[in-house]
Parts: structure tokens; sequence; C-alpha cells
């Protein structure tokens, strides 16, 4: 087995661990966490499969977009330590017949496709090309997506502060109200 072969299965078998660690574990906090690790073994593959581009997308948006988005709304509700309830006996049966029902048809999917050799990438697929696609304004530019995408996470991010955001004591409490009519 050569190097390329032997890290490609030690991602794999770490994205599946933390895929896995991810869904059932019963802390808030672990689980974000577990998710950082699954999305950065995800990462990895896209770089041993020489799709730098694709990988950095990956660890920008989902890395450093999504998951630190998540822990701050964990920190800022307060609800880092909390336990996760565990799903009744019914949600559990569901998810898993839904999960193998996922597993069966993607298997079927990538049964009956026919992959070829990987080769050298085209120079119509530049990282360069990409780029200045990403950043134009014209008919295939992706400027437009990219800003509603951040107002989206700023919208998400001003949300979890508006819940976050605790009253006094005094204007909540019933006593608090007795004590400032006085």
């Amino acid at each position: 087995m050569d190097m390329h072969t032997f890290f490609f299965y030690f991602f794999s078998a770490l994205m599946l661990t933390f895929g896995i660690l991810t869904v059932t574990t019963k802390q808030l906090f672990r689980s974000a966490i577990y998710l950082l690790f699954t999305l950065i073994s995800i990462a990895a593959l896209y770089f041993m499969l020489n799709y730098e581009f694709i990988a950095a997308v990956q660890v920008v948006v989902y890395v450093g977009g999504i998951v630190v988005l998540i822990l701050f709304s964990l920190f800022l509700t307060h609800q880092s330590g909390t336990f996760l309830v565990r799903p009744s006996l019914q949600s559990a049966i569901t998810a898993a017949i839904v999960s193998i029902a996922g597993f069966g048809f993607v298997w079927w999917l990538l049964s009956g496709a026919e992959f070829s050799a990987a080769g050298v990438a085209s120079n119509e697929y530049q990282v360069t090309q990409v780029g200045k696609q990403m950043l134009s304004f014209g008919r295939n530019g992706y400027v437009l997506p990219f800003e509603a995408v951040s107002i989206l996470l700023l919208a998400a991010l001003i949300g979890c502060v508006a819940i976050a955001y605790k009253q006094p004591p005094h204007l909540t409490s019933p006593k608090g109200r007795e004590n400032k009519s006085q």
C-alpha cells in the first residue's frame, strides 16, 4: 500500500468516525467540535484529490463560517454544556431506516456509474479562471450569491445575539416589579 492510499483510508476513517461521533454524542458543544473535525477531514480528502479550490472553499465556508457560527450561537445562548435529549425509539428507528435507504440509493447510483481513470486537470478549470469567475459581476459571476450568503450569516448571528440577550432580573421577576412600584 502506497502513502497516497494509506492517507486516503486514514482521512476517510477520520471522517466516518467524527461523523458518527457528531450525531451520537450527548453534549452539544462536543457535537459541534466533532462536526468541525469531520469537515476538516473532508477538506483533507479534497486536497488529496487535487481539488485545492474546493478544499479551500470547504475550509473557509464550512469550517470557518458555519462551525464558528454554531459555536458562537452555543456560547451566546449559554448552552455549551447542555446535554442533548435522547431521541425516542420511534425517532431512532425512523432515522435508521432513512439512513439505510439513503445508503442503498447512493450504493445503487455508484454501482451503476462507470468511472474513468483520473487524469491531469484540463486548462479549462484552472484556479485563476475559477477565481476570476467568482469575482465577476457578469452573467456567470458569483459575487451576488457570495454576498447573499454573507448577509444570511450576519442575520443568523444577529438572531443568535437577540435570542441570547437576557433582560435584567428586576424586569422579569414579579418581586422586582413589586419593589420597583414601591
